[in-house]
């Protein structure tokens, strides 16, 4: 009997002493847990920049090619054989204003203008002759002792308007003939360089026929876009040429040759224009003489059909704050760290926001800490360490 007890209670009991011996070590465990302090807080680490005001002018960004301000078509008036061609008259050779370039056959203009002189003479010699026997007319009529005027058949009026017409004839082919000469030798009125060169010597030019392109290096011009938002910030002069004192200036870049080169420019005109199908307005900016030919420049050469990048100045603000535009969230707010390393989200006012940078007249101070980490959900109030400061000593 005692042994069927023990078979029965053993088991129970040290499940119960099993129960009782594990709710000691929980209620042990327990006590000896430190009570969690609600009042300590992780600093998160951040950086941060600096905000510092100023006055500038504000700046818009935009692009273009650069081409001639002057370029022409040489095209021939005259129909004959190139018989001269200049040694600058080659793609790229450089030339002065009045230059002779090409050289049409000349002889048979030149036969022209002599025809032409000669039949003038002709006709002034048969004018000559009208107004003679005209005068001589008169005086018989006075001489038959008849008053009054003398009728105009008499005194041979007709004959001499019609000599008088065929001296003015004459005059007129001999201009002709002259321009006509004067057309076989091509030149243009400016120095240039030569873009294109079509025809060469020996070959047979018609009236209308191409002989070559070239454009004039005095200036070079690129037209740049400017959208509907940035013209704002812009003070561009209207369709005629501004004043080149009070243009505004223009930074252009390119790389060439592996090389970033630089010029200055100005803002000459606007073309006036709304593009219908890009809502652009186009500035047009000048470069004076790009290639340095004239002696106008020490700027690097600037070659047209380089593709270059153009920083506009634009209108002038005081007070801003300039910013990377990526502290800028989307709620016009940013994060600054207060002087006891608080986070503070700021309602900032924007003058400006470019892609790169953000301009600020309100909401930052001089002097205060700008918040550039990225932060998911900022809550103000948050502790903050600074990346580069000491740590603040917290009691």
């Amino acid at each position: 009997m005692l042994t069927k007890f023990f078979r029965y209670l053993l088991p129970l009991g040290l499940i119960v002493l099993s129960i009782i011996v594990l709710f000691g070590l929980v209620a042990r465990s327990a006590a000896k847990r430190p009570e969690r302090n609600v009042d300590e807080q992780q600093a998160v680490l951040v950086e941060t920049i600096r905000a510092e005001t100023r006055s500038l002018n504000l700046v818009v960004r935009s692009q273009g090619a650069v081409r001639p301000r002057t370029e022409t078509t040489l095209v021939a008036e005259v129909s004959g054989r190139i018989v001269s061609v200049s040694p600058n008259f080659v793609a790229g050779g450089s030339f002065s204003a009045g230059e002779t370039l090409l050289e049409i056959d000349p002889s048979d203009y030149a036969a022209a203008v002599k025809r032409a002189e000669a039949a003038l003479a002709s006709r002034h010699a048969l004018l000559a002759d009208e107004q003679a026997r005209s005068e001589q007319a008169i005086k018989d009529w006075r001489n038959l002792g008849k008053s009054g005027d003398v009728p105009e058949l008499v005194a041979r009026k007709p004959q001499l308007a019609d000599a008088t017409a065929n001296v003015l004839a004459a005059e007129a082919d001999l201009e002709k003939a002259r321009r006509d000469l004067q057309r076989t030798r091509i030149s243009v009125p400016y120095d240039g360089l030569v873009r294109e060169k079509i025809a060469d010597i020996g070959q047979y030019a018609a009236p209308g026929a191409q002989l070559g392109v070239t454009f004039a290096v005095d200036s070079a011009e690129i037209r740049l876009p400017v959208s509907a938002a940035d013209l704002a910030y812009l003070e561009l002069p209207g369709t005629a040429e501004a004043d080149p004192e009070s243009a505004p200036a223009v930074s252009l870049q390119a790389d060439v040759g592996g090389t970033a080169r630089r010029w200055d420019a100005r803002i000459i005109r606007t073309e006036g224009v709304i593009d219908e199908a890009s809502r652009v307005l186009y500035a047009v900016a000048q470069v004076v003489d790009p290639y340095g030919l004239l002696g106008q420049s020490t700027q690097p050469e600037l070659r047209v059909g380089t593709f270059v990048s153009a920083a506009i100045e634009g209108r002038h603000v005081d007070n801003v704050v300039v910013l990377p535009r990526y502290v800028l969230r989307n709620d016009n707010t940013v994060l600054v760290a207060n002087a006891e390393n608080e986070l503070e989200v700021r309602q900032v006012g924007v003058v400006r926001a470019g892609a790169d940078v953000v301009y600020i007249d309100s909401g930052v101070s001089d002097g205060e800490r700008v918040v550039t980490t990225t932060l998911d959900a900022p809550i103000p109030g948050t502790r903050l360490a600074i990346a580069g400061e000491p740590a603040a000593e917290t009691e």
